[in-house]
């Protein structure tokens, strides 16, 4: 028998060769990890939905395949887990993030991650916790409540993918689904010192409908790991054209191959703020600290000034006017089936929700159109920093780990350095890159308070093999992989924090 001790920090690749040549079966490695998930889960509330029948029979087959001597794919047996917010699996259930009216909505569709990672006969563990309809940059609501950091049980985990983050950086997974309208894989990923990447808009495809709400916004699903190459495999079977999205790119992409590239000689910007944001002086330090890695590694590294508009507050506002068109279109299509939430269940929605989500109504399309002329002057000029230079380096978030709160509603900070912010998700320095569909990553920087701090990395528009690449060298030069013993070695206790449910 597999120890689930044994396998819970080993990578996906690793575990997927060591699968592959027999050495582990597809079924004792499934086993151990639902082993971990029950011992660990209880004290972290990163899995709400529990797979594990379905994973079972996938685990036989899987090893009825090995055994048959059949080619197999990268994630052979390996375990993962979608997101409960628009990850999707045929007969699981999706509650779009702790919604208590869709406790028991059952979906019956694929989401690309899903579909595409059983292809590769990948086993899916179940579905990790979300803030409702992905609105904010914590882990909260109130069917389930908080997901904890494994760093420190006390603090949240990140948002809006913050279930699978604190899953993989707990080892109950080596890979789990992400998704990213304004920071979702990055966010998390900075605060539980994992590696997340959002792909350039366009390389995954959207499965959902009505498919034409991506022109909006950069929204995809990426990829949570603890390592640069477990994200280049999961970005091989995650992107790449399919003929339901008018949008997705039809283009191959050899992101193994950018594992082994030098940024010897490029040129890259950093800024610690974007020119707008409040910083937290550790998180400011750490990232300072961590970029000069890049210079060890043969790059010059110049401080830029972007030139952005727009103060802070500006920027959030619009984002959260963005989103909530999107939302509309989801509010309507269930009225339209007989699920009117903002009449019948509005006691299920944050009141920040309802706040933004009823100014969307509310909006014109004069209102509509102001907005994208903000979004593309903030794409021009992050758009002309690559005019001269490789990558743009600036930190992921500019504060550390808030603190859970006990209502099912936590947010972030309301201020930094005595500024004001949107608490929701002002400090977030993440959505930039929703704003333009650059290609980013939000890379362990090290450790603030014994708590993680991420920096995040920004490519040019559809360069995703240079973020890879230049991640790649970093965690050669400053690896992180030691800062798990943290997680290792937290409480195991059930830590209970109640949720209004």
């Amino acid at each position: 028998m597999i120890s689930h001790n044994e396998v819970a920090y080993m990578s996906a690749r690793e575990l997927a060769s060591k699968i592959k040549d027999l050495e582990f079966s597809p079924v004792e490695v499934t086993e151990a990890f639902i082993q971990r998930i029950e011992e660990r889960n209880k004290s972290l509330n990163a899995f709400v939905y529990f797979g594990y029948q379905d994973a079972l029979i996938k685990a036989k087959e899987a090893e009825r395949l090995l055994l048959a001597g059949e080619d197999v794919g990268n994630f052979h047996g390996v375990p993962s887990a979608l997101k409960d917010l628009f990850g999707a699996k045929p007969g699981w259930i999706s509650t779009f993030g702790g919604i208590r009216a869709f406790k028991n909505n059952v979906v019956n569709h694929y989401c690309a991650y899903g579909e595409r990672f059983e292809r590769t006969g990948g086993i899916l563990l179940g579905k990790t916790n979300s803030p409702v309809l992905g609105f904010r940059g914590v882990t909260d609501n109130y069917l389930f409540g908080p997901t904890r950091n494994p760093f420190n049980l006390s603090k949240n985990a990140g948002g809006s993918s913050g279930g699978g983050a604190a899953a993989v950086a707990d080892g109950l997974v080596p890979i789990a689904q992400g998704s990213d309208t304004g920071g979702s894989t990055r966010i998390p990923a900075a605060w539980c010192g994992i590696y997340g990447f959002k792909p350039s808009g366009g390389r995954v495809p959207f499965l959902g409908r009505p498919n034409g709400l991506r022109t909006y916004i950069s929204s995809t699903e990426g990829t949570l790991t603890r390592t640069v190459e477990d994200a280049a495999l999961g970005l091989s079977m995650l992107t790449g054209y399919d003929f339901r999205d008018p949008y997705c790119l039809d283009e191959k992409v050899d992101y193994l191959t950018a594992l082994k590239g030098s940024i010897k000689g490029w040129r890259i910007a950093y800024s610690s703020n974007f020119g707008v944001y409040p910083v937290d002086r550790r998180v400011a330090h750490s990232v300072a600290e961590a970029v000069k890695v890049f210079q060890q590694a043969g790059a010059s590294v110049e401080e830029v000034d972007i030139g952005i508009p727009y103060d802070q507050g500006m920027l959030s506002e619009l984002f959260n006017r963005i989103v909530m068109r999107g939302s509309i279109s989801i509010f309507e299509n269930y009225k339209s089936k007989g699920i009117d939430l903002l009449k019948d269940h509005r006691e299920d929605l944050p009141p920040q929700y309802l706040e933004w989500i009823e100014k969307a109504y509310q909006m014109n399309m004069i209102d509509v159109n102001q907005d994208e002329i903000m979004r593309t002057t903030i794409y021009d000029k992050v758009q002309n920093v690559f005019n001269d230079y490789d990558l743009l380096i600036t930190p992921t978030v500019a504060t550390l780990p808030t603190e859970n709160g006990y209502d099912g509603n936590t947010v972030g900070p309301s201020q930094i350095n005595g500024v004001e912010i949107d608490s929701l998700i002002g400090w977030c320095m993440t959505y930039i890159t929703n704003f333009t569909g650059h290609p980013s990553a939000s890379i362990p920087a090290g450790l603030a308070d014994q708590l993680p701090v991420g920096m995040q990395i920004i490519g040019k528009r559809y360069a995703d093999t240079d973020v890879i690449t230049a991640s790649a060298v970093f965690e050669k030069l400053k690896p992180w992989d030691q800062i798990y013993e943290i997680c290792r070695n937290r409480i195991l206790d059930n830590y209970q924090i109640s949720s209004r449910n």
